[in-house]
């Protein structure tokens, strides 16, 4: 027989699991989306040493997914400042490389300069792990964590960040934002929700605000009093004063006279340990001692063709990032997957079960076909690089290629989003009897198994030339 002390426990598991299981994302009004467009960004802020590209928050399709997308274009030597934001987000490195830092709170500063005396006549300096990215990695950033950017390389570095408003860990309103620690930034979402009625109500209600004029000053520090400051970093008014930044010109972005000089191991032996670690951890979930929140793991690359979850010569490849092969995501309720999709090859038609997806292009075109629970196609076009498109959850979508190469990351609003192919080996058509094909869709039982078994691949499938170029018509 059950003793109390068994209930209690049962209980408390059921409780933890259902308020965990409901309070991932905050609850939404509506998600009615009648037509979906493929978005370019409508705001620029310029920088010293890079750009600033912003969609829109506040179209209807972002709001239905929850999310809000900028991307970055930061020059060789280029600093993104230190900030944080109220919405947890992963970034996709379509171009570049660099080395980032991510300030999680109470964890030690493990990398450290020798105090040796004589060593060096620069001062002392020890700091949180430093992680180099490259092309093709994403990048978790949990809600309210400071981070910062450096691009030591040769190019341009080229990243899309998409956040997730929605998310439980955001506890402010839908507005994106993000909370400059240094400098005088500009806010990159100049279209946001009217702050004086509630966020969460019907889209009818909201109405963008007019765009803020520049301060001079526009840092956390700005809005402390110097003296407090003084006080709290142990120095004189004059240099506290400088944590405001006031009147610099610079903007999110800016650039570094020679080079940063970072306490961090030589990069060929952290490309070693990494790619050590990934082996050594890949398909494993954390026990709690091999990896902890400060030494968590941030990376994965997802662009590297050789680790493709699935690659078929011929069509293209797929890989996916989620909470088993990057942990930190369990916590972030996100994850993404890369797909490669060759010249005359077709992604099979397929929906998201738990998840909305919000599909960014890399490079390329393709005709992308997205349809609701009436049967309407509330997008059907072409989707070509640097466009955004968002596929709600349940959704069923399709994306056909021509003569180009389409590459494009999607970004998910789940940890392990579930994906159901309609065709192919593995797909519902195929799991279904032929006599209920047959009777479904008024067709002969030799048309049924056709319709079930003419098609053998899953994922992706290469298929004829077309006459004429689909994507135009």
């Amino acid at each position: 027989m059950a003793t109390p002390h068994c209930f209690f426990i049962l209980s408390l598991s059921l409780l933890l699991l259902f308020h965990g299981s409901f309070s991932l994302r905050q609850p939404r009004d509506e998600c009615q989306v009648d037509r979906i467009n493929a978005l370019e960004p409508d705001n620029r802020v310029e920088c010293e040493a890079g750009v600033i590209d912003s969609w829109n928050p506040n179209e209807d399709q972002f709001q239905c997914a929850g999310v809000a997308v900028v991307r970055w274009t930061i020059e060789p030597r280029g600093l993104l400042l230190p900030s944080y934001s109220n919405a947890p987000q992963l970034v996709y490195i379509v171009r570049g490389r660099g080395v980032t830092g991510i300030s999680f709170a109470g964890c030690p500063e493990t990398f450290q300069e020798s105090q040796q005396p004589g060593v060096s006549t620069r001062v002392q300096d020890k700091h949180q792990k430093i992680r180099r990215f490259r092309q093709g990695d994403i990048i978790a950033i949990p809600a309210g964590v400071p981070h910062w950017c450096y691009n030591d390389g040769n190019e341009p570095v080229v990243a899309v960040s998409v956040l997730d408003v929605h998310n439980g860990a955001n506890q402010l309103d839908m507005n994106p934002r993000h909370f400059y620690v240094a400098g005088n930034p500009e806010d990159m979402f100049r279209q946001r929700f009217d702050e004086t009625r509630d966020p969460r109500g019907p889209r009818e209600t909201r109405r963008p605000f007019m765009e803020p004029t520049q301060r001079e000053c526009n840092n956390l520090f700005c809005g402390m009093d110097t003296r407090f400051l003084a006080e709290a970093f142990n120095v004189n008014e004059q240099l506290a004063r400088k944590l405001r930044n006031e009147n610099d010109v610079r903007g999110n972005i800016v650039r570094v006279e020679g080079n940063l000089q970072l306490v961090r191991p030589p990069r060929t032996q952290q490309e070693r340990q990494e790619q050590l670690q990934r082996e050594r951890g890949f398909g494993r979930r954390p026990n709690g001692l091999e990896e902890t929140y400060c030494s968590a793991r941030i990376i994965e690359n997802i662009g590297d063709p050789t680790r493709a979850d699935v690659f078929v010569p011929e069509a293209g490849h797929v890989r996916t990032v989620n909470s088993h092969n990057l942990p930190i995501l369990e916590r972030m309720q996100l994850s993404a997957s890369h797909v490669v999709l060759r010249d005359n090859s077709v992604r099979l038609p397929h929906l998201h079960m738990n998840a909305h997806s919000l599909l960014y292009a890399v490079r390329g075109q393709a005709q992308v076909q997205v349809v609701d629970e009436n049967g309407n196609a509330v997008f059907d076009g072409n989707v070509r690089e640097g466009q955004v498109l968002t596929v709600p959850q349940n959704f069923a979508v399709v994306k056909r290629t021509d003569r180009d190469v389409f590459e494009y990351v999607a970004f998910k609003t789940n940890d392990n989003a579930m994906t159901n192919d309609l065709a192919g080996r593995a797909s519902t058509m195929s799991a279904l009897p032929v006599e209920v094909i047959a009777t479904a869709y008024r067709l002969s039982l030799e048309d049924a198994r056709r319709l079930k078994f003419a098609t053998h691949e899953t994922t992706l499938k290469s298929v004829r030339p077309r006459p004429g170029r689909w994507a135009d018509a």
